[in-house]
Protein backbone atom coordinates (compact mmCIF):
# COMPACT_ATOMS: atom_id res chain seq x y z
CA UNK A 1 0.00 0.00 0.00
CA UNK A 2 1.03 3.55 -0.98
CA UNK A 3 2.55 5.31 2.07
CA UNK A 4 0.25 8.39 2.99
CA UNK A 5 2.02 11.94 1.85
CA UNK A 6 2.79 13.98 5.15
CA UNK A 7 3.33 17.71 5.63
CA UNK A 8 5.65 17.67 7.98
CA UNK A 9 9.41 16.52 8.26
CA UNK A 10 9.90 15.43 11.98
CA UNK A 11 13.67 15.10 12.73
CA UNK A 12 14.65 13.52 15.79
CA UNK A 13 17.87 14.01 17.18
CA UNK A 14 19.76 11.11 19.62
CA UNK A 15 18.39 12.45 22.64
CA UNK A 16 15.27 11.44 21.36
CA UNK A 17 14.17 15.19 21.24
CA UNK A 18 11.82 15.39 17.86
CA UNK A 19 11.57 19.10 15.54
CA UNK A 20 9.42 19.52 13.20
CA UNK A 21 9.83 21.30 9.39
CA UNK A 22 6.50 21.97 6.90
CA UNK A 23 7.03 20.22 3.93
CA UNK A 24 6.64 22.56 0.68
CA UNK A 25 3.19 21.64 -1.52
CA UNK A 26 3.02 21.47 -5.22
CA UNK A 27 1.34 25.21 -5.53
CA UNK A 28 4.05 27.23 -3.26
CA UNK A 29 6.83 25.10 -5.73
CA UNK A 30 5.93 25.27 -9.23
CA UNK A 31 5.02 29.58 -7.94
CA UNK A 32 8.68 29.42 -7.09
CA UNK A 33 9.90 27.71 -10.22
CA UNK A 34 8.14 29.86 -12.64
CA UNK A 35 9.94 33.25 -10.77
CA UNK A 36 13.05 31.16 -11.21
CA UNK A 37 11.75 30.81 -15.14
CA UNK A 38 11.80 34.37 -15.29
CA UNK A 39 15.07 34.86 -14.03
CA UNK A 40 16.59 32.62 -16.24
CA UNK A 41 14.09 33.93 -19.58
CA UNK A 42 15.95 37.38 -19.15
CA UNK A 43 19.17 36.28 -18.06
CA UNK A 44 19.14 34.54 -21.52
CA UNK A 45 17.51 37.33 -23.72
CA UNK A 46 20.68 39.46 -22.31
CA UNK A 47 22.88 36.48 -23.20
CA UNK A 48 21.19 36.63 -26.78
CA UNK A 49 21.50 40.19 -27.78
CA UNK A 50 25.06 40.21 -26.74
CA UNK A 51 26.15 37.23 -28.64
CA UNK A 52 23.92 38.75 -31.28
CA UNK A 53 25.97 41.72 -31.85
CA UNK A 54 29.34 39.65 -31.35
CA UNK A 55 27.84 37.26 -34.24
CA UNK A 56 28.76 39.69 -36.88
CA UNK A 57 32.59 38.33 -36.29
CA UNK A 58 31.34 34.45 -36.65
CA UNK A 59 28.26 33.01 -36.43
CA UNK A 60 29.28 29.26 -36.07
CA UNK A 61 31.09 30.21 -33.03
CA UNK A 62 28.60 32.20 -31.54
CA UNK A 63 25.75 29.29 -31.92
CA UNK A 64 28.89 26.96 -30.36
CA UNK A 65 29.05 29.59 -27.16
CA UNK A 66 25.70 30.53 -27.04
CA UNK A 67 24.44 26.43 -26.68
CA UNK A 68 27.18 25.88 -24.11
CA UNK A 69 26.00 29.11 -22.18
CA UNK A 70 22.53 28.53 -22.15
CA UNK A 71 23.37 24.68 -20.38
CA UNK A 72 25.75 26.33 -17.80
CA UNK A 73 23.16 28.88 -17.42
CA UNK A 74 20.55 26.53 -16.48
CA UNK A 75 22.26 24.24 -14.51
CA UNK A 76 25.08 26.43 -12.86
CA UNK A 77 21.69 28.93 -11.42
CA UNK A 78 20.25 26.37 -9.46
CA UNK A 79 23.82 25.07 -8.24
CA UNK A 80 25.10 28.41 -7.58
CA UNK A 81 21.95 30.19 -6.02
CA UNK A 82 21.13 27.02 -3.69
CA UNK A 83 24.77 26.87 -2.66
CA UNK A 84 25.37 30.38 -1.93
CA UNK A 85 21.94 31.16 -0.53
CA UNK A 86 21.56 27.79 1.43
CA UNK A 87 19.22 25.72 -0.25
CA UNK A 88 17.22 29.14 -2.13
CA UNK A 89 16.61 30.64 -5.10
CA UNK A 90 15.18 33.58 -5.96
CA UNK A 91 12.31 32.30 -6.66
CA UNK A 92 12.09 30.13 -3.17
CA UNK A 93 13.32 33.35 -1.43
CA UNK A 94 10.46 35.20 -2.65
CA UNK A 95 8.05 32.18 -1.40
CA UNK A 96 10.16 31.46 1.92
CA UNK A 97 11.05 27.80 0.44
CA UNK A 98 14.06 26.31 1.30
CA UNK A 99 15.83 22.67 0.20
CA UNK A 100 17.69 21.21 3.33
CA UNK A 101 19.50 18.04 3.29
CA UNK A 102 16.14 15.24 4.57
CA UNK A 103 17.95 14.12 7.71
CA UNK A 104 17.88 17.54 9.10
CA UNK A 105 21.92 17.82 8.43
CA UNK A 106 23.44 20.79 7.02
CA UNK A 107 23.10 21.13 2.71
CA UNK A 108 26.23 19.54 1.57
CA UNK A 109 27.54 20.94 -2.13
CA UNK A 110 27.42 17.00 -3.56
CA UNK A 111 23.58 17.33 -2.92
CA UNK A 112 22.94 20.59 -4.48
CA UNK A 113 24.66 19.52 -7.74
CA UNK A 114 22.75 16.46 -7.85
CA UNK A 115 19.53 17.75 -7.58
CA UNK A 116 20.01 20.41 -9.81
CA UNK A 117 22.11 17.87 -12.52
CA UNK A 118 18.69 15.80 -12.30
CA UNK A 119 16.68 19.00 -13.33
CA UNK A 120 16.84 17.36 -17.03
CA UNK A 121 14.90 14.47 -16.05
CA UNK A 122 12.41 15.98 -13.70
CA UNK A 123 12.16 18.52 -16.37
CA UNK A 124 10.70 16.02 -18.89
CA UNK A 125 8.39 16.01 -20.94
CA UNK A 126 7.80 19.75 -20.60
CA UNK A 127 6.93 21.99 -17.97
CA UNK A 128 8.72 19.44 -15.49
CA UNK A 129 5.73 17.08 -15.45
CA UNK A 130 7.95 13.88 -13.97
CA UNK A 131 9.12 15.95 -11.40
CA UNK A 132 5.13 17.43 -10.68
CA UNK A 133 4.26 13.74 -10.84
CA UNK A 134 7.37 12.42 -8.40
CA UNK A 135 6.25 15.38 -5.89
CA UNK A 136 2.87 14.23 -5.91
CA UNK A 137 3.47 10.53 -5.42
CA UNK A 138 6.57 11.03 -3.10
CA UNK A 139 5.31 10.98 0.35
CA UNK A 140 7.62 13.94 1.19
CA UNK A 141 6.88 15.91 -1.87
CA UNK A 142 10.68 15.08 -3.32
CA UNK A 143 11.26 15.33 -7.31
CA UNK A 144 13.70 12.81 -8.78
CA UNK A 145 16.45 14.90 -7.97
CA UNK A 146 15.67 15.24 -4.30
CA UNK A 147 15.16 11.50 -3.88
CA UNK A 148 18.80 11.05 -5.56
CA UNK A 149 19.99 14.19 -3.42
CA UNK A 150 18.70 13.25 -0.19
CA UNK A 151 17.08 16.51 0.08
CA UNK A 152 13.64 17.47 0.56
CA UNK A 153 12.02 21.27 0.42
CA UNK A 154 10.51 23.09 3.29
CA UNK A 155 8.31 26.15 3.85
CA UNK A 156 10.82 28.48 5.68
CA UNK A 157 8.20 30.79 7.57
CA UNK A 158 8.72 33.96 9.80
CA UNK A 159 9.63 32.63 13.45
CA UNK A 160 7.38 34.16 15.83
CA UNK A 161 9.01 36.34 18.12
CA UNK A 162 9.89 34.23 21.31
CA UNK A 163 9.48 35.61 24.82
CA UNK A 164 13.12 36.25 24.84
CA UNK A 165 13.04 38.61 28.12
CA UNK A 166 11.38 35.33 29.76
CA UNK A 167 14.59 33.23 28.81
CA UNK A 168 17.13 35.79 29.46
CA UNK A 169 16.09 36.57 32.45
CA UNK A 170 18.67 37.07 35.03
CA UNK A 171 21.27 36.47 32.39
CA UNK A 172 23.88 38.55 30.82
CA UNK A 173 24.33 38.18 27.66
CA UNK A 174 28.26 38.33 27.16
CA UNK A 175 27.92 37.96 22.89
CA UNK A 176 26.38 41.34 22.52
CA UNK A 177 29.56 43.05 23.62
CA UNK A 178 30.64 42.03 20.11
CA UNK A 179 28.17 43.33 17.45
CA UNK A 180 30.26 42.58 14.91
CA UNK A 181 30.40 38.42 15.47
CA UNK A 182 26.66 38.90 16.53
CA UNK A 183 25.55 40.16 12.87
CA UNK A 184 28.55 37.62 11.56
CA UNK A 185 25.90 34.79 13.73
CA UNK A 186 22.71 35.61 12.33
CA UNK A 187 23.91 35.64 8.39
CA UNK A 188 25.51 32.20 8.69
CA UNK A 189 22.68 30.30 10.52
CA UNK A 190 19.96 29.35 8.69
CA UNK A 191 16.51 29.94 10.36
CA UNK A 192 15.66 26.14 10.58
CA UNK A 193 19.02 26.04 12.95
CA UNK A 194 17.41 28.81 14.80
CA UNK A 195 14.39 27.28 15.38
CA UNK A 196 16.27 23.63 16.84
CA UNK A 197 18.64 25.85 19.71
CA UNK A 198 15.46 28.00 20.74
CA UNK A 199 12.84 24.56 20.76
CA UNK A 200 15.80 22.88 22.50
CA UNK A 201 15.56 25.61 25.34
CA UNK A 202 12.03 25.85 25.59
CA UNK A 203 11.57 22.53 25.64
CA UNK A 204 14.70 21.75 27.83
CA UNK A 205 12.64 20.55 30.75
CA UNK A 206 11.08 17.20 28.80
CA UNK A 207 14.39 15.55 28.17
CA UNK A 208 16.41 13.33 30.63
CA UNK A 209 19.20 15.40 32.53
CA UNK A 210 22.24 13.14 30.25
CA UNK A 211 19.99 14.10 27.33
CA UNK A 212 19.60 17.63 28.04
CA UNK A 213 23.33 17.77 28.54
CA UNK A 214 24.78 16.16 25.26
CA UNK A 215 21.94 17.82 23.22
CA UNK A 216 23.29 21.38 24.02
CA UNK A 217 26.72 20.25 23.82
CA UNK A 218 26.10 19.27 20.02
CA UNK A 219 24.38 22.37 19.66
CA UNK A 220 26.94 24.02 21.53
CA UNK A 221 29.70 22.78 19.39
CA UNK A 222 27.92 23.34 16.10
CA UNK A 223 26.89 27.28 16.94
CA UNK A 224 30.82 27.56 17.93
CA UNK A 225 31.99 26.38 14.76
CA UNK A 226 30.12 28.94 13.02
CA UNK A 227 31.12 31.77 14.44
CA UNK A 228 33.99 32.18 16.77
CA UNK A 229 33.84 34.37 19.91
CA UNK A 230 36.65 35.76 21.78
CA UNK A 231 37.78 33.26 24.65
CA UNK A 232 36.72 36.26 27.17
CA UNK A 233 33.21 36.72 26.24
CA UNK A 234 32.66 32.91 26.78
CA UNK A 235 34.85 31.63 29.34
CA UNK A 236 32.64 30.12 32.03
CA UNK A 237 29.44 29.93 30.23
CA UNK A 238 28.14 26.16 29.89
CA UNK A 239 26.65 25.12 26.73
CA UNK A 240 23.34 25.59 27.67
CA UNK A 241 23.86 29.65 28.52
CA UNK A 242 25.76 29.66 25.67
CA UNK A 243 22.93 28.68 23.26
CA UNK A 244 20.62 30.63 24.91
CA UNK A 245 22.78 33.96 24.64
CA UNK A 246 23.11 32.56 20.57
CA UNK A 247 19.18 32.20 20.74
CA UNK A 248 19.06 35.75 22.10
CA UNK A 249 21.08 36.99 19.63
CA UNK A 250 19.19 35.50 16.27
CA UNK A 251 15.94 36.47 17.17
CA UNK A 252 15.96 39.76 19.93
CA UNK A 253 14.87 42.47 17.62
CA UNK A 254 15.99 45.06 19.79
CA UNK A 255 18.74 47.28 18.83
CA UNK A 256 22.30 45.62 19.69
CA UNK A 257 23.60 48.67 21.60
CA UNK A 258 21.02 48.08 24.56
CA UNK A 259 23.08 46.46 27.67
CA UNK A 260 21.29 43.91 29.49
CA UNK A 261 20.79 44.86 32.93
CA UNK A 262 21.45 41.31 34.82
CA UNK A 263 23.70 38.89 36.95
CA UNK A 264 26.89 37.17 34.82
CA UNK A 265 25.65 33.60 33.07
Amino acid sequence: MARQRTDTLRIRTPEGVVFSLLVAGPVTRSLAWMIDFLVLFVASYVIYVVLAVVSIISVGLVGAVQVILFFLLQIGYGIGCEWLWRGQTIGKKLFRLRVVDAQGLRLQFSQVVVRNLLRVADAMPVCYLVGGLATLISEKGQRLGDLAANTIVVRNPQPKQPDLDQLMVGKFNSLRAHPHLAARLRQRVEPHEATVALQALLRRDEMEAGSRVELFAELANYFREAVEFPPESVEGISDENYIRNVVDILFRQRAESAPANALSA
